[in-house]
Protein backbone atom coordinates (compact mmCIF):
# COMPACT_ATOMS: atom_id res chain seq x y z
CA UNK A 1 0.00 0.00 0.00
CA UNK A 2 1.02 3.56 -0.92
CA UNK A 3 1.73 5.65 1.99
CA UNK A 4 -0.24 8.24 0.24
CA UNK A 5 -3.02 6.13 0.13
CA UNK A 6 -2.54 5.41 3.76
CA UNK A 7 -5.31 8.07 5.51
CA UNK A 8 -7.79 7.12 2.30
CA UNK A 9 -7.79 3.59 3.93
CA UNK A 10 -7.88 5.27 7.17
CA UNK A 11 -10.67 7.44 6.87
CA UNK A 12 -12.55 4.39 5.15
CA UNK A 13 -11.67 1.46 7.52
CA UNK A 14 -13.02 4.45 10.42
CA UNK A 15 -16.36 5.26 8.69
CA UNK A 16 -17.20 1.56 8.07
CA UNK A 17 -16.81 1.35 11.79
CA UNK A 18 -18.92 4.60 12.66
CA UNK A 19 -22.03 2.62 9.95
CA UNK A 20 -21.19 -0.62 11.78
CA UNK A 21 -21.45 0.75 15.48
CA UNK A 22 -25.43 0.42 15.17
CA UNK A 23 -25.76 -2.82 14.07
CA UNK A 24 -22.81 -4.17 16.51
CA UNK A 25 -25.23 -2.86 19.35
CA UNK A 26 -28.25 -4.18 17.87
CA UNK A 27 -27.25 -7.82 17.52
CA UNK A 28 -25.17 -7.60 21.03
CA UNK A 29 -28.65 -6.13 22.99
CA UNK A 30 -30.42 -8.63 21.45
CA UNK A 31 -29.01 -11.28 23.50
CA UNK A 32 -29.11 -9.28 26.40
CA UNK A 33 -31.27 -9.41 29.93
CA UNK A 34 -33.52 -6.62 30.48
CA UNK A 35 -31.09 -6.23 33.43
CA UNK A 36 -28.23 -5.83 30.95
CA UNK A 37 -30.19 -3.29 29.06
CA UNK A 38 -31.08 -1.39 31.74
CA UNK A 39 -27.18 -1.20 33.43
CA UNK A 40 -26.21 0.01 29.67
CA UNK A 41 -23.91 -2.80 29.23
CA UNK A 42 -21.97 -3.22 26.48
CA UNK A 43 -21.87 -7.35 25.89
CA UNK A 44 -24.68 -9.66 27.37
CA UNK A 45 -23.36 -10.96 30.60
CA UNK A 46 -25.14 -14.31 29.89
CA UNK A 47 -25.94 -15.23 26.62
CA UNK A 48 -29.89 -15.05 25.97
CA UNK A 49 -31.02 -17.08 23.22
CA UNK A 50 -34.34 -17.31 24.36
CA UNK A 51 -35.24 -13.90 23.49
CA UNK A 52 -35.24 -14.92 19.84
CA UNK A 53 -38.13 -17.27 20.37
CA UNK A 54 -39.84 -14.90 22.68
CA UNK A 55 -40.03 -12.20 20.06
CA UNK A 56 -40.42 -14.58 17.66
CA UNK A 57 -44.17 -15.64 19.46
CA UNK A 58 -45.14 -12.61 21.18
CA UNK A 59 -45.19 -10.75 17.73
CA UNK A 60 -46.70 -12.82 15.64
CA UNK A 61 -43.63 -13.10 13.81
CA UNK A 62 -44.21 -16.17 12.11
CA UNK A 63 -47.67 -14.82 10.07
CA UNK A 64 -45.71 -11.19 9.47
CA UNK A 65 -42.53 -12.81 8.22
CA UNK A 66 -44.55 -15.06 5.40
CA UNK A 67 -46.74 -11.79 4.25
CA UNK A 68 -43.31 -9.81 3.90
CA UNK A 69 -41.90 -12.99 1.59
CA UNK A 70 -44.93 -13.04 -0.38
CA UNK A 71 -45.15 -9.00 -0.48
CA UNK A 72 -41.71 -8.48 -1.34
CA UNK A 73 -41.71 -11.32 -3.53
CA UNK A 74 -44.48 -10.37 -5.74
CA UNK A 75 -43.26 -6.90 -5.87
CA UNK A 76 -39.65 -7.66 -6.89
CA UNK A 77 -41.30 -10.01 -9.78
CA UNK A 78 -43.82 -7.25 -10.96
CA UNK A 79 -40.82 -4.51 -11.30
CA UNK A 80 -38.94 -7.18 -13.28
CA UNK A 81 -41.43 -7.63 -16.13
CA UNK A 82 -43.47 -4.46 -15.87
CA UNK A 83 -40.16 -2.28 -15.95
CA UNK A 84 -38.28 -4.18 -18.40
CA UNK A 85 -41.57 -4.16 -21.24
CA UNK A 86 -41.60 -0.27 -20.68
CA UNK A 87 -37.63 0.24 -20.81
CA UNK A 88 -36.75 -1.92 -24.02
CA UNK A 89 -39.17 0.47 -26.37
CA UNK A 90 -37.37 3.51 -24.40
CA UNK A 91 -33.75 2.17 -25.27
CA UNK A 92 -34.19 0.22 -28.62
CA UNK A 93 -36.71 1.42 -30.47
CA UNK A 94 -38.08 4.76 -32.05
CA UNK A 95 -41.34 6.41 -32.05
CA UNK A 96 -42.46 9.95 -31.85
CA UNK A 97 -42.66 11.68 -28.35
CA UNK A 98 -40.02 9.43 -26.96
CA UNK A 99 -37.85 12.32 -25.43
CA UNK A 100 -40.89 13.37 -24.04
CA UNK A 101 -42.19 10.62 -22.34
CA UNK A 102 -38.85 9.40 -20.69
CA UNK A 103 -38.61 12.99 -19.85
CA UNK A 104 -41.70 12.82 -17.96
CA UNK A 105 -41.51 9.37 -16.35
CA UNK A 106 -37.44 11.34 -14.91
CA UNK A 107 -39.93 13.93 -13.84
CA UNK A 108 -41.72 11.59 -11.41
CA UNK A 109 -38.88 11.03 -9.67
CA UNK A 110 -38.78 14.56 -8.15
CA UNK A 111 -42.27 14.00 -6.06
CA UNK A 112 -41.90 13.08 -2.83
CA UNK A 113 -43.79 9.63 -1.68
CA UNK A 114 -45.96 11.32 0.50
CA UNK A 115 -47.50 13.26 -1.39
CA UNK A 116 -48.80 10.18 -2.79
CA UNK A 117 -50.11 8.74 -0.20
CA UNK A 118 -53.17 9.98 0.13
CA UNK A 119 -53.97 9.90 -3.89
CA UNK A 120 -53.11 6.42 -3.67
CA UNK A 121 -54.97 5.64 -0.50
CA UNK A 122 -58.66 6.84 -2.59
CA UNK A 123 -57.52 5.09 -5.75
CA UNK A 124 -57.02 1.52 -3.20
CA UNK A 125 -60.39 2.24 -1.49
CA UNK A 126 -62.30 3.04 -4.99
CA UNK A 127 -60.85 0.13 -6.55
CA UNK A 128 -61.89 -1.95 -3.35
CA UNK A 129 -65.34 -1.22 -3.75
CA UNK A 130 -66.10 -1.17 -7.61
CA UNK A 131 -63.80 -4.32 -8.45
CA UNK A 132 -64.81 -7.86 -7.14
CA UNK A 133 -61.02 -8.06 -5.61
CA UNK A 134 -61.15 -7.10 -2.18
CA UNK A 135 -57.54 -4.79 -2.33
CA UNK A 136 -58.09 -3.44 1.05
CA UNK A 137 -56.85 -6.21 3.41
CA UNK A 138 -56.08 -7.49 0.96
CA UNK A 139 -52.02 -8.50 -1.37
CA UNK A 140 -52.83 -6.60 -4.19
CA UNK A 141 -53.26 -3.00 -2.53
CA UNK A 142 -49.29 -3.91 -1.02
CA UNK A 143 -48.41 -4.77 -4.00
CA UNK A 144 -49.85 -3.99 -7.37
CA UNK A 145 -49.06 -0.39 -6.43
CA UNK A 146 -45.82 -1.14 -6.29
CA UNK A 147 -45.28 -3.16 -9.65
CA UNK A 148 -43.49 -0.15 -11.68
CA UNK A 149 -41.12 2.64 -10.75
CA UNK A 150 -39.53 5.15 -12.38
CA UNK A 151 -36.31 4.87 -10.88
CA UNK A 152 -36.45 1.64 -12.36
CA UNK A 153 -37.08 2.14 -15.68
CA UNK A 154 -34.54 4.87 -15.99
CA UNK A 155 -32.21 1.98 -14.31
CA UNK A 156 -32.50 -0.33 -16.76
CA UNK A 157 -33.08 1.41 -19.93
CA UNK A 158 -29.87 2.79 -19.35
CA UNK A 159 -28.33 -0.96 -19.60
CA UNK A 160 -30.53 -1.89 -22.28
CA UNK A 161 -29.44 1.35 -24.50
CA UNK A 162 -25.80 0.19 -24.54
CA UNK A 163 -26.48 -3.47 -25.63
CA UNK A 164 -24.72 -3.59 -29.35
CA UNK A 165 -27.34 -3.14 -32.44
CA UNK A 166 -25.47 -6.37 -33.81
CA UNK A 167 -27.50 -8.60 -31.58
CA UNK A 168 -30.65 -7.31 -32.86
CA UNK A 169 -29.37 -7.48 -36.34
CA UNK A 170 -28.39 -11.05 -36.23
CA UNK A 171 -32.00 -11.76 -34.53
CA UNK A 172 -34.21 -9.74 -37.11
CA UNK A 173 -31.96 -12.00 -39.43
CA UNK A 174 -33.56 -15.28 -37.44
CA UNK A 175 -37.12 -13.83 -37.67
CA UNK A 176 -37.20 -12.60 -33.53
CA UNK A 177 -39.64 -10.10 -32.76
CA UNK A 178 -38.64 -7.42 -30.06
CA UNK A 179 -40.23 -9.35 -27.67
CA UNK A 180 -38.22 -12.51 -28.01
CA UNK A 181 -35.37 -10.66 -28.29
CA UNK A 182 -36.00 -9.01 -25.00
CA UNK A 183 -36.60 -12.20 -23.48
CA UNK A 184 -34.03 -14.23 -25.02
CA UNK A 185 -31.44 -11.65 -25.54
CA UNK A 186 -31.44 -8.36 -23.67
CA UNK A 187 -32.63 -9.88 -20.23
CA UNK A 188 -29.54 -12.81 -19.98
CA UNK A 189 -27.26 -9.72 -20.72
CA UNK A 190 -28.30 -7.97 -18.02
CA UNK A 191 -28.57 -10.30 -15.43
CA UNK A 192 -26.39 -8.28 -12.86
CA UNK A 193 -28.72 -4.81 -13.29
CA UNK A 194 -31.86 -7.04 -12.92
CA UNK A 195 -30.58 -8.64 -9.62
CA UNK A 196 -29.58 -5.20 -8.65
CA UNK A 197 -32.87 -3.96 -9.24
CA UNK A 198 -34.30 -6.96 -7.47
CA UNK A 199 -32.33 -6.31 -4.16
CA UNK A 200 -32.88 -2.82 -4.05
CA UNK A 201 -37.25 -3.56 -4.96
CA UNK A 202 -36.77 -6.40 -2.14
CA UNK A 203 -35.39 -4.11 0.81
CA UNK A 204 -38.14 -1.51 -0.32
CA UNK A 205 -41.33 -4.03 -0.11
CA UNK A 206 -39.26 -5.40 3.27
CA UNK A 207 -38.79 -1.95 4.76
CA UNK A 208 -42.45 -0.29 4.48
CA UNK A 209 -44.42 0.35 7.15
CA UNK A 210 -46.56 3.74 6.56
CA UNK A 211 -48.11 2.04 3.39
CA UNK A 212 -49.38 -1.26 5.48
CA UNK A 213 -50.46 0.87 7.98
CA UNK A 214 -52.74 2.61 6.04
CA UNK A 215 -53.89 -0.20 3.55
CA UNK A 216 -54.19 -2.94 6.55
CA UNK A 217 -56.29 -2.70 9.81
CA UNK A 218 -56.01 -6.68 10.81
CA UNK A 219 -52.64 -8.93 11.11
CA UNK A 220 -53.60 -11.05 7.68
CA UNK A 221 -51.37 -9.11 5.25
CA UNK A 222 -49.07 -7.48 7.37
CA UNK A 223 -45.50 -7.36 7.00
CA UNK A 224 -43.07 -7.72 9.31
CA UNK A 225 -42.36 -3.92 9.90
CA UNK A 226 -45.78 -3.85 11.39
CA UNK A 227 -45.07 -6.78 13.67
CA UNK A 228 -41.66 -5.01 14.98
CA UNK A 229 -44.19 -1.98 15.67
CA UNK A 230 -46.66 -4.38 17.29
CA UNK A 231 -43.79 -5.38 19.29
CA UNK A 232 -42.55 -2.19 20.76
CA UNK A 233 -46.39 -1.54 21.74
CA UNK A 234 -46.74 -5.12 23.37
CA UNK A 235 -43.66 -5.21 24.84
CA UNK A 236 -42.82 -1.64 26.47
CA UNK A 237 -39.65 -1.60 27.67
CA UNK A 238 -38.03 -5.03 26.71
CA UNK A 239 -35.53 -3.49 24.68
CA UNK A 240 -33.97 -6.58 24.00
CA UNK A 241 -36.80 -8.28 22.61
CA UNK A 242 -37.31 -5.41 20.20
CA UNK A 243 -33.54 -5.74 19.50
CA UNK A 244 -34.10 -9.68 18.44
CA UNK A 245 -36.88 -8.75 16.30
CA UNK A 246 -35.16 -6.06 14.17
CA UNK A 247 -32.10 -8.61 14.09
CA UNK A 248 -34.57 -11.02 12.43
CA UNK A 249 -36.04 -8.61 9.85
CA UNK A 250 -32.64 -7.78 9.05
CA UNK A 251 -31.22 -11.31 8.43
CA UNK A 252 -33.36 -11.72 5.08
CA UNK A 253 -31.82 -8.54 3.82
CA UNK A 254 -28.02 -9.41 4.37
CA UNK A 255 -28.88 -13.19 3.02
CA UNK A 256 -29.96 -11.64 -0.49
CA UNK A 257 -27.03 -9.16 -0.84
CA UNK A 258 -24.51 -11.99 0.01
CA UNK A 259 -26.13 -13.89 -3.07
CA UNK A 260 -25.91 -11.19 -5.46
CA UNK A 261 -23.17 -8.82 -3.77
CA UNK A 262 -20.94 -9.83 -7.02
CA UNK A 263 -23.47 -9.00 -9.12
CA UNK A 264 -24.46 -5.95 -7.22
CA UNK A 265 -20.80 -4.79 -7.63
CA UNK A 266 -20.57 -5.70 -11.32
CA UNK A 267 -23.62 -3.28 -11.94
CA UNK A 268 -21.80 -0.58 -10.11
CA UNK A 269 -18.59 -1.24 -12.34
CA UNK A 270 -20.65 -1.11 -15.54
CA UNK A 271 -22.83 1.59 -14.56
CA UNK A 272 -19.25 3.76 -13.81
CA UNK A 273 -17.71 2.48 -17.65
CA UNK A 274 -20.88 3.98 -19.41
CA UNK A 275 -21.11 7.28 -17.79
Amino acid sequence: MKKKNIPIHAMLVFSCLIAMLPFAWMLSASFMSRGDILTRQILPQVVQWKNYMDSWNQARFGLYFRNSMVISSLQVFGIWITCSLAAYPLARLSFPGKNILFLLILSTLMIPQSVTLVPNVLIVAWLDKHTPVAWINNWPSLTIPFMSNAFAIFFLRQFFAVIPGEFWDAARVDGASHLRFLIRVVIPMSKAPLLTLGMLSFMGAWNALAWPLLVTNTPAWRPLSVGLLNLVEEAGIELHLQMAGATISVLPILAIYALIQRQFTDSIIQTGIKG
